[in-house]
């Protein structure tokens, strides 16, 4: 699978960031800044190289994390519909119900709390039992 440079850098940004060695060099910078204090008699400017390093820092590790939860996300909800595709019982209305509206997901979620305080519904799907409701929004 062909990626572009973003996908490859932030692949490569996201894993170095979340290991030991980040950890480690992030720790040893902080040291090295406060035991320059003294030489720079802890002045205003000294202040502003850490906090302006760290609040850039910060902002670009924003998007690289949220790309990376995207890309989790995605490949759980694949993996997901793959599961729900495969099981006879379950019911394939829901392969998409990330797009249900918010309000559309409280409803789904509350049908499927009732299903399960009653031990009868065990081995039942609430979207086959839900069926004619739900295939209203996916016409």
């Amino acid at each position: 699978m062909k990626n572009n440079f973003f996908d490859r850098f932030s692949d490569r940004a996201v894993c170095f960031t979340g290991s030991a060695g980040a950890f480690a060099g992030a720790s040893l910078m902080v040291l090295i800044w406060a035991a320059t204090g003294p030489v720079f008699k802890f002045s205003e400017v000294w202040q502003m190289v850490i906090n302006t390093g760290t609040t850039i820092i910060t902002f670009l590790m924003v998007f690289l994390i949220q790309k990376a939860q995207n890309k989790d996300s995605k490949a759980i909800q694949i993996k997901l519909n793959e599961l729900i595709a495969s099981h006879k019982a379950a019911s394939n209305q829901m392969v998409a119900i990330e797009d249900l509206t918010e309000d559309e997901l409280d409803q789904l979620h509350q049908l499927y709390e009732k299903l399960g305080k009653y031990p009868g519904n065990k081995n039942k799907s609430a979207g086959k039992n839900n069926a004619p409701q739900m295939q209203d929004r996916y016409k």
